[in-house]
């Protein structure tokens, strides 16, 4: 099978291949598409939690952006870990000298289990130098109650919060509704014309780790084939819950998922 596009990961390593640059090339790769990676830090990590994290010098970040674009070209952008100021400057510089296109962020700021990834003054240039060159944001809901400051207990909550990341400067804002204790999980695309909503059915599982990563490279790889936003998502939602549902049960905390579900997709839909 040929490359579809060419997609660029700018995120962090996850040693136990769950999450991070790992679970973004098996995403990129499983829906048809050509993975490569600037990696922002190396965590040691399993699927109970994240014992270390080892930043990669700016230069060498930059470095790598630059001679994936110059050589090989990008048709997409996936962003995840950006776990300092200087990272998020540097990010952006790269955004804006190569005017790229088909961006998702997913604003990785706090663990699987509850712990706080970034600081308050990289939340602020995320805010500032990042969101308006993205096509798409991904939060969950954690962390956009830390990009707006708001409180989100139901879907009215989800709404009004999306809408604020708008008006701080996004074009596109899914946010995702895991976290709510309902039966169902409502994912809500946002744009300044229309409100989308995803209802879909909550999976009982411990297999979720993972799942921010896998959803916003799904998109991205989308994007870069050319897919409608609406379309983008909807596919890489219904992507991600397959890999939920058929998660192959490894570690003895937040399992990871089962990436090869799209090739099961594929035969499904062929």
């Amino acid at each position: 099978m040929k490359s579809k596009s060419k997609v660029l990961i700018i995120a962090g390593s996850d040693s136990s291949g769950g999450a991070g640059i790992q679970a973004d090339i098996k995403t990129v790769t499983a829906l048809g598409s050509y993975a490569m990676t600037a990696i922002t830090a190396v965590t040691s990590q399993n699927t109970q939690g994240i014992k270390s994290i080892a930043s990669i010098p700016i230069k060498n970040i930059k470095t790598q952006i630059e001679m994936v674009i110059d050589d090989i070209g990008v048709d997409g952008v996936k962003i995840g870990m950006l776990h300092n100021t200087r990272v998020i400057k540097c990010v952006h510089e790269m955004l804006k000298k190569y005017k790229l296109k088909n961006i998702v962020l997913d604003p990785v700021m706090i663990a699987k289990g509850g712990a706080r990834l970034i600081n308050v003054q990289s939340v602020v240039y995320i805010k500032k130098l990042l969101l308006p060159l993205c096509n798409l944001v991904t939060p969950n809901i954690p962390e956009a109650e830390v990009l707006t400051g708001y409180s989100i207990s139901n879907k009215e909550d989800m709404i009004k919060a999306a809408k604020k990341i708008i008006n701080i400067g996004a074009k596109n804002v899914l946010l995702k509704g895991g976290h709510l204790k309902n039966k169902m999980i409502f994912d809500i695309l946002v744009s300044k014309k229309e409100i989308k909503i995803f209802p879909k059915r909550k999976i009982k599982t411990k297999n979720t780790h993972g799942t921010g990563c896998t959803l916003s490279s799904a998109i991205a790889t989308c994007l870069s084939q050319k897919k409608n936003i609406n379309t983008s998502c909807k596919i890489s939602l219904d992507y991600v819950d397959q890999a939920i549902s058929t998660a192959p049960d490894y570690g003895r905390g937040f399992g990871p998922l089962n990436h090869l579900v799209s090739f099961n997709l594929r035969k499904k839909n062929a």
